[in-house]
C-alpha cells in the first residue's frame, strides 16, 4: 500500500508554500496519486482518481447528524426529527436529487445569462472609477461578484458591505480543521448566524410580496408539491453567497495575476477581450479557486489501486489533479493560448457546481472589460494571498495603468 505521513501532507499548506504550492503538490502527485495517510484517510491528487472519487457513486458524504437542542450551534437549521440541514452539495442521492432539482429550477443558466448587461454595467463602472494606480482586489474582484449576487437575490444595496463580510468570514471555516488557525470558527459560526437571521426576514418579506429576483423564486419554487423547507432555502443561500462570492473573486484575482506575469500582460485577452472565455477555462486549471475538496467512502472499494474500506475520508487535491500531464501538454505551464481541456476546478458528476455558468460569465465580462479599457495593466508590487486553502485566492494584488 502507498502510505504517507500525515505531517508530510499537512506541510504542503504551509504558509511560506501559500504563493506557489504547485511544486510542492507535483512532487507529491508523482510519486504517489493515492496514498493512505492514517487509518481510513486518503489524499487523492492525480487527475483519473480524483475524477473517479468524484463521479463514482462509491463515494459520497456522512449522512447528516442528529443534534440535541443542547449541542446545536446557534441558529442552526435543523428538520423536524433534530437532523442538521445541509446544502444540497453535502448530501447524497436522493436527498441530494431532490435538492438539487429544486433549487436548479430556480437557479438557471438563462437567470444568469439575464444578468449579462448588468454585470457588464458594474464592471464598466468598477474600472472606471479606479485611479491609475490601485488595488485590482479591492476595486474590481470583491466587489463585482457582491453586487452581482446581491442583484441576483434581491439584496439592497445598502446591506452589500457585510453581505462581503459574512462572506469571508464564513469561507475562512471551510478549510479542514488541521489547517484552521485558532480562532476561526467563531467569526464565522457568528457571521452565519447574521446571515441566517437576516435571510429568514427577507425571505419572509418576499413571500408577502415577491419580486424578480432569485430569492423570491427560490421561496415560490415547487416540484409536484414539493418545497424547499425554511432551513433548506437558508443553507441553500449560504451556499449561493459563499460560491457566488468568494470563487468568483478568486478566479478574477487569479486570472490577472497569472496574465500579468506573462510576458505580454493582458493582451493574450485580445484587444476587445475576444479570448476571454478561452482565458478563464485556463485560470480555472492552472490556479483554481477551489484547491480541496471531501468525499467519503459509502461502501468498501477501490482506488488506484488501493483497498478503501467503508467509511474512509478522502482529500481530494483540486490544484494538483489539474496540474497531471493527463490535462496536457506542459501542465505546470500557464499558457492563456491553451484550447480549453480536462480540470476539475467546478467538480465532476452529480455535484458539478450549478453556479458555474454565473462564475464563467463573470470572469469573462471582468477579463474583457480590463482589456478594453485597461490594455497597458502591470504589476506594480507583490499581491498578498488570503490566509486559507480550500479557497485560494487574494487578498491584494497593486497594478497600474495609464488609467
Amino acid at each position: 500500500m502507498t502510505t504517507a505521513d500525515p505531517q508530510e501532507f499537512f506541510a504542503l499548506f504551509a504558509a511560506e508554500r501559500r504563493p506557489d504550492p504547485y511544486p510542492h503538490y507535483r512532487r507529491w502527485r508523482e510519486s504517489r496519486p493515492v496514498a493512505a495517510l492514517a487509518d481510513r484517510m486518503f489524499a487523492v491528487s492525480g487527475l483519473a482518481e480524483a475524477t473517479q472519487v468524484l463521479r463514482d457513486p462509491a463515494f459520497g458524504h456522512p449522512e447528516p447528524e442528529y443534534l440535541d437542542p443542547a449541542d446545536r450551534l446557534p441558529d442552526q437549521p435543523v428538520d423536524e426529527s433534530g437532523r442538521v440541514v445541509r446544502a444540497f452539495l453535502s448530501l447524497n442521492p436522493p436527498d441530494h436529487t431532490r435538492l438539487r432539482r429544486l433549487v436548479a429550477k430556480a437557479f438557471t443558466p438563462r437567470m444568469a445569462e439575464q444578468l449579462a448587461p448588468r454585470i457588464e454595467e458594474i464592471t464598466a463602472s468598477l474600472i472606471d472609477r479606479a485611479p491609475a494606480e490601485f488595488d485590482l482586489m479591492t476595486a474590481l474582484a470583491k466587489p463585482l461578484p457582491v453586487e452581482v449576487i446581491a442583484e441576483l437575490l434581491g439584496v439592497p444595496l445598502d446591506d452589500r458591505e457585510r453581505f462581503a463580510e459574512w462572506s469571508h468570514a464564513m469561507a475562512r471555516a471551510l478549510d479542514p480543521q488541521f489547517l484552521q488557525p485558532p480562532g476561526t470558527l467563531e467569526p464565522a459560526v457568528k457571521a452565519r448566524q447574521s446571515f441566517v437571521g437576516y435571510f429568514r426576514s427577507l425571505a419572509a418579506e418576499r413571500r408577502r410580496t415577491p419580486g424578480d429576483d432569485l430569492l423570491s423564486a427560490l421561496v415560490a419554487v415547487s416540484d409536484a408539491g414539493d418545497v424547499l423547507t425554511e432551513g433548506e432555502l437558508l443553507v441553500t443561500l449560504t451556499l449561493l453567497l459563499i460560491a457566488g462570492h468568494e470563487t468568483t473573486t478568486n478566479l478574477i484575482g487569479n486570472g490577472v495575476l497569472a496574465l500579468l506575469r506573462g510576458p505580454d500582460g493582458l493582451k493574450p485577452l485580445g484587444t476587445d477581450g475576444e479570448h476571454a472565455a478561452r482565458v478563464v477555462e485556463e485560470v480555472l486549471r492552472y490556479d483554481s479557486p477551489a484547491q480541496l475538496t471531501a468525499r467519503t467512502a459509502l461502501r468498501d472499494t477501490t482506488l488506484g489501486g488501493l483497498a478503501v474500506p467503508a467509511g474512509s475520508q478522502l482529500i481530494i487535491l483540486i490544484g494538483a489533479a489539474n496540474r497531471d500531464p493527463a490535462t496536457g501538454p506542459a501542465p505546470e505551464t500557464f499558457d492563456p493560448a491553451r484550447e480549453p481541456g480536462r480540470h476539475l476546478a467546478f467538480g465532476q458528476g452529480i455535484h458539478f457546481c450549478l453556479g458555474a455558468p454565473l462564475a464563467r460569465l463573470e470572469a469573462r465580462i471582468a477579463f474583457r472589460e480590463l482589456a478594453r479599457r485597461r490594455p497597458d495593466l502591470t504589476q506594480s508590487g507583490p499581491p498578498e494571498w488570503n490566509p486559507t486553502t480550500t479557497l485560494r485566492g487574494l487578498s491584494a494584488l497593486p497594478v497600474t495603468s495609464g488609467g
